[in-house]
């Protein structure tokens, strides 16, 4: 049996790529340069040499912490390049040199020294404007409150009188508003006023605390203004009003000021005398127009700045981004006793110590060094890395797998078969051949723009059906051969594969479906024959049916993964797993639900009528009991009772051989009575948290070792009883779906169509492709997918699978992102 194994040939996709662990040994002058190769190649999984640093211990915290400073420049040129609505693609035609990382850093300080220089300035230009602005405004509208208030006086002291202005200079003066502000060379006793203008979502509050302050003595207007303005800070257009309080007193003049500039508004005085006022709007507008042709200059030269950094900008955030993954690396080495060299260790594929040896050597050459790079196999006492080499189509299936738990280093990969039973168990669950065309459109889409949406920042909802394309596709597929098997097409069957074998006894069974149905021909070719579909006996037929196929499906997939175990068990040399582990579980599994699969294949070929539930059942409850018509072949009896003999032989030989075997083995080992060399084999750095190699350099606990091993066979007899019946739920979500599918299209579809009201029918065609497209397509896919993703975390992969390795994550620029900045 071993020579037949042996010669059975090697399953590279089934294991992780051996690894190797390899030390570097490269002088202080090439290490820049060998790093970098290094991460173009991608093969290699640096191992941290300095984890008991923190980060600014490290040798090269300063070039690390320049390459951060310099992405912060980038990121707020990338943001001022967004703000201003820019799209600039980087120069094609000419292929720009590489720039020194110095040289870099200091252009990129004078590109942002120029830019906020200009925000400053524009911030400041803006500013003044829109003081400018709200000025013109506020003389626009507040002149008619203005003409309206001396309508009303009474005598001297309700005159309003000019407040604001000391002297004719206004315009000329340094800061408008400081001269709008200045106080009012007025009647103490005369009736004053304040203008301003004041945010729109404001004024509620404002004009409330105004009326407080006062105890009710100001007397309010407002009205809002024409035109927006825009805020400095947040470039947005904000909606102002007008307003002007009436006041009497200094003292509510100071309150009035101080609520003013606690709430944002801006107050200016405005002339009462009606020739001021259009002067000073003169003025005003002459000033706008000064500034809206300054504010474009400078707009065009900060674009034309920006537009220089943006052609180079792609190509300069590549070049900080790997120049800081090539310092964080470096960091990771450490420097030798002389300080000239620096040692570095790290996992790779063993096929690519060829590859890396000659990319160390020309950087070498490269750099001009005397001395060359050493490159050396270490021996490892750590288990390595997990690596597998995937492609478009298996990557996701892996990703899948991975979401449980990553392999043990050179464990059997559950994504092999994942590949074929994933989206098969899908359909099972979802076979309608209709569903499956709509889904199998979809992934033809995502196919068909794979190259344009691999380009592109997609949602994180699309970006997942993105990278499982080639699951959507294989589930479409999977979903029309079970749908054919099904005969459904939207729950509709059709003669696809010629006519039905069966016709109707009477004239009247086609209506009523009380007599039933007679065969008169040879079987149906392929698949569920459409007269099934609307008989009496549809529902129990498609039970059985689906619900056997189920135990069936189960049964097979639960052999495989001990199958699997068997062959991660021979892989590691494990012995003492075949004899007290695999054999026994497959002897209980077999003996048991072996046997009830065996049964319901001979009652689908022979056609008998026998009870499966009453053999199973009395197997246990009465073995010696004569099965009469429940008998389905000669010497049933004596070879059940041998199963049942050997079911309970095996929970035993699960649970006490393996411990007090490994406890014979520690004695043997550690007490004298053979000695040999410590394992150095890879079979020894991945074994059985049970096994004897784990306990070489501990004390052995015989308890501790039987309490785990009984832990382990209540859960497998247990387990086989529960998975078994887990994997019903591929009968029950069928038949869910089948049946909504059959409710969607009689009470929703056909009940429409009964009607001549052709609104009613196109109401009935809407709600049926809605509940088609959000229910069956989209509810029921997820839901399919949920459980097929449990029946292998959970049945399939736990009679083999540990999960408990870790990724091969190398060092490789192809891998780098925006997070790694």
């Amino acid at each position: 049996m071993d020579d037949l194994l042996d010669k059975l040939p090697e399953m590279d996709l089934m294991r992780s790529e051996k690894m190797t662990l390899v030390q570097l040994i490269i002088p202080v002058e090439s290490a820049h340069r060998s790093v970098t190769y290094l991460g173009e190649l991608g093969l290699l999984q640096f191992r941290d040499l300095n984890a008991d640093k923190s980060p600014f211990q490290r040798t090269f915290a300063t070039q690390v912490k320049r390459c951060g400073e310099m992405s912060r420049k980038l990121r707020f040129f990338k943001d001022q390049i967004d703000k201003a609505g820019l799209r600039c693609l980087p120069r094609r035609h000419e292929l720009e040199p590489d720039i020194e990382l110095g040289d870099l850093e200091r252009k990129l300080a004078d590109h942002e020294h120029e830019v906020l220089e200009m925000n400053s300035n524009s911030e400041k230009l803006r500013q003044t404007y829109n003081e400018l602005l709200g000025f013109k405004i506020v003389l626009q509208k507040a002149s008619g409150f203005l003409v309206s208030s001396n309508a009303h006086a009474i005598g001297d002291e309700t005159e309003l009188r000019e407040s604001t202005y000391s002297n004719n200079g206004f315009i000329e003066s340094s800061s408008l508003l400081e001269q709008e502000m200045k106080p009012e060379p007025l009647n103490q006793s005369g009736l004053r006023f304040i203008s301003g203008i004041i945010n729109k979502d404001k004024l509620l509050r404002f004009e409330r605390m105004l009326f407080r302050a006062t105890r009710g003595n100001m007397l309010f207007n407002q009205t809002p203004s024409d035109e927006e303005i825009m805020d400095p800070s947040t470039s947005e257009m904000v909606e102002k009003i007008v307003f002007v309080v009436f006041f009497s007193g200094e003292q509510a003049r100071t309150k009035i000021l101080k609520i003013c500039e606690a709430f944002g508004a801006n107050c200016y005085s405005v002339p009462e005398d009606t020739t001021k006022q259009r002067q000073l709007t003169r003025e005003v507008l002459s000033r706008l127009s000064d500034l809206e042709a300054t504010l474009d200059a400078g707009t065009r030269h900060w674009n034309n700045a920006l537009n220089a950094v943006g052609y180079s900008l792609t190509k300069w955030v590549t070049t900080v981004r790997r120049e800081k993954a090539v310092y964080d690396t470096l960091n990771m080495l450490n420097f030798d006793v002389t300080k000239k060299c620096l040692v570095g260790e790290g996992w790779c594929p063993t096929f690519a110590k060829t590859q890396i040896h000659e990319v160390l050597q020309r950087a070498t050459s490269d750099s001009n060094s005397q001395v060359g790079v050493i490159f050396h196999v270490m021996h490892a006492v750590e288990s390595p890395p997990t690596y597998f080499r995937t492609n478009k189509l298996t990557n996701a299936f892996q990703e899948i797998i991975d979401a449980y738990g990553v392999a043990r280093y050179q464990e059997a990969n559950p994504a092999v078969y994942s590949v074929v039973t994933y989206p098969f168990l899908f359909a099972v669950m979802f076979g309608d051949w209709g569903h499956g065309l709509c889904l199998l459109l979809g992934a033809l889409y995502l196919l068909a723009r794979e190259r344009k949406l691999s380009k592109q920042k997609l949602g994180s909802f699309m970006e997942m059906l993105f990278g499982g394309r080639y699951v959507i596709l294989l589930m479409a597929l999977f979903s029309i051969y079970c749908g054919l098997i099904y005969n459904e097409f939207f729950s509709v069957p059709f003669h696809i594969f010629g006519g039905s074998a069966y016709k109707c006894r009477d004239t009247t069974c086609s209506d009523a479906y009380t007599a039933g149905l007679v065969k008169y021909r040879d079987p149906y070719p392929f698949g569920v024959d459409p007269s099934w579909r609307g008989s009496r006996s549809e529902l129990p037929y498609l039970n059985s049916l689906k619900m056997k196929m189920s135990i069936l499906l189960g049964i097979a997939q639960m052999n495989l993964g001990l199958i699997l175990s068997f062959f991660n068990a021979r892989f590691f040399g494990s012995s003492l797993d075949i004899r007290y582990q695999f054999i026994p579980q497959m002897i209980f599994l077999n003996s048991l639900f072996g046997y009830l699969s065996l049964l319901i294949i001979i009652r689908w070929c022979t056609g008998s009528q026998a009870d499966l539930y009453h053999v199973m059942i009395y197997m246990f409850l009465s073995p010696t009991e004569e099965l009469g018509e429940n008998e389905l072949f000669w010497g049933q009896r004596p070879l059940q009772i041998l199963l049942l003999l050997m079911a309970f032989i095996a929970v035993p030989w699960m649970l006490f051989p393996k411990p007090f075997a490994l406890r014979k083995i520690h004695m043997e080992r550690f007490q004298g009575r053979t000695y040999g060399l410590l394992g150095t084999s890879e079979e020894d750095l991945d074994v059985e948290p049970d096994s004897a190699r784990s306990h070489q350099g501990e004390e052995f606990n015989i308890s501790e070792i039987f309490v785990h091993q009984l832990i382990h066979s209540i859960e497998f007899v247990l387990g086989s009883v529960s998975n078994t019946a887990s994997y019903l739920r591929l009968w029950a979500l069928s038949l869910a779906h089948s049946e909504l599918s059959t409710v969607f299209y009689e009470k929703v579809l056909l009940l429409a169509w009964g009607y001549e009201n052709i609104l009613i029918r196109l109401i009935g065609v809407v709600v049926f492709a809605f509940a088609t497209a959000f229910i069956l397509l989209m509810m029921e896919t997820l839901s399919a997918f949920l459980h097929a993703l449990r029946l292998h975390w959970v049945e399939f992969m736990g009679k083999f699978f540990h999960g408990d390795g870790y990724k091969f994550v190398p060092f490789s620029f192809a891998l780098l992102s925006d997070d790694n900045e």
